[in-house]
């Protein structure tokens, strides 16, 4: 069906106001990206600075899934009632914010102030995921033109240029806090151009037609079967990616014996794979379905996380982490564009993405703390056995029987 709706209307022209909200969007992941991998490629160096055993700083990491789930749970309600861009300016103040004071306290040794720091990053994420998501759906609607698989691109891309950023600077043992206070700065800058673009009505009106309003209608919709796999689907990909995120550069100078600035570069390498995979999903999806898409996904992320844990060469466990790269890269947008494909979006991807949250959530502290027993490989067996699990579930991704012929967002 796919396939057939993207030769009917092949990639018809955006109007000047949909590419500038398009733009809007593109930016604002493109920021994030940048601002959460300069963090991530540091994290050596702030785990230093603060003096941290990887069981401390499984914990100092859990401050960023603190703040995103609370974010993810609150979006959807506030999008309902105010529209897309209030929760994306609150969000965008407070990733700003928490990235300066990230970098502010990590610079004079406090590990309890470099998680209060990621509380304000993850609260902020979280607020603007659905309100972005749904922007990036209505955009689709109005369009006919695929956007979410490019616009988590966007996130990637930004990671890929945060890395090569944060590379350079741990080569030449630059203050991390100096880094991350300029990546502040900037990141301000870009999401002042940015959010004015998003229109505010977007969500808000998307909501009229449902009579289950805010929390209620979040936990009646986890009694649709679909909607429980597609959730578990993306706890098991958001894992692989979170994990990738959270650990990648300590599982190669802890359990493969490499250099900070090595580690980097084959998190800057996992960035580029998932980079490589989100902007190749259109043509994928329109050629093969979201639930083919997925399930291929799950199994090379499958084999790339294996060949992390289970393979002494230092070089196989660095090209591993591409396949990782690429089967993770299409699991949160495809999924959530597939929950898209139901009677009232809003809702339906605002639960499937906090399903994605919980993974982000439960992740850095149960792999931590697995971590400082097993080892970093050894932890990531926990996500090589979801990662299995979900490619058995992803016929989930199938557009439901109750849905209109054509789909709710063509393209994707």
């Amino acid at each position: 069906m796919s396939a057939r709706a993207g030769q009917a209307n092949p990639r018809p022209a955006l109007s000047a106001d949909l590419r500038r909200r398009r733009g809007a969007i593109f930016v604002f992941m493109l920021t994030v990206g940048v601002g959460l991998s300069s963090f991530i490629v540091r994290t050596p160096a702030v785990r230093d600075l603060v003096h941290a055993s990887t069981a401390e700083m499984g914990l100092i990491l859990f401050g960023i899934s603190v703040g995103s789930m609370t974010g993810i749970l609150s979006s959807a309600a506030l999008v309902r009632r105010f529209g897309a861009r209030r929760p994306i300016v609150i969000g965008g103040a407070s990733f700003v914010v928490g990235l300066a004071l990230l970098a502010l306290l990590a610079g004079a040794g406090q590990g309890v102030g470099v998680f209060v720091g990621l509380i304000g990053i993850g609260l902020g994420f979280g607020l603007a995921e659905i309100a972005i998501n749904i922007e990036g759906a209505t955009i689709e609607q109005l369009s006919g033109r695929s956007v979410l698989p490019v616009l988590h691109g966007c996130y990637s891309l930004g990671s890929v240029v945060g890395s090569v950023a944060g590379i350079a600077l741990t080569a030449i043992a630059f203050p991390v806090w100096i880094h991350l206070l300029v990546v502040a700065a900037l990141a301000f800058g870009a999401l002042l151009w940015a959010v004015p673009k998003i229109p505010a009505e977007t969500g808000r009106q998307a909501d009229t037609g449902v009579s289950s309003p805010g929390i209620r209608a979040q936990l009646a919709v986890w009694t649709q079967q679909r909607v429980i796999f597609l959730g578990l689907i993306v706890l098991a990909l958001a894992l692989a990616e979170g994990a990738a995120g959270d650990w990648l550069p300590l599982i190669m100078v802890d359990g493969h014996g490499t250099s900070a600035a090595v580690g980097s570069i084959v998190f800057a390498g996992f960035a580029l794979a998932m980079t490589i995979g989100r902007f190749s999903g259109e043509p994928l999806i329109a050629r093969f379905g979201k639930a083919n898409v997925l399930r291929v996904s799950a199994i090379v992320s499958a084999v790339g996380i294996a060949l992390v844990v289970f393979s002494d060469n230092v070089l196989v466990a660095g090209l591993a982490v591409l396949l990782w790269g690429l089967g993770a890269a299409l699991g949160f947008p495809v999924t959530l564009s597939a929950a898209g494909e139901s009677d009232d979006p809003t809702t339906t991807v605002g639960a499937v993405a906090s399903a994605g949250y919980v993974a982000f959530l439960v992740g850095p502290p149960l792999l931590g703390f697995l971590g400082e027993h097993f080892g970093l490989r050894g932890a990531m067996i926990v996500v090589l056995a979801v990662v299995v699990l979900a490619s058995f579930l992803t016929s989930a991704a199938r557009p439901p029987k109750t849905v209109a012929p054509v789909p709710e967002h063509p393209g994707p």
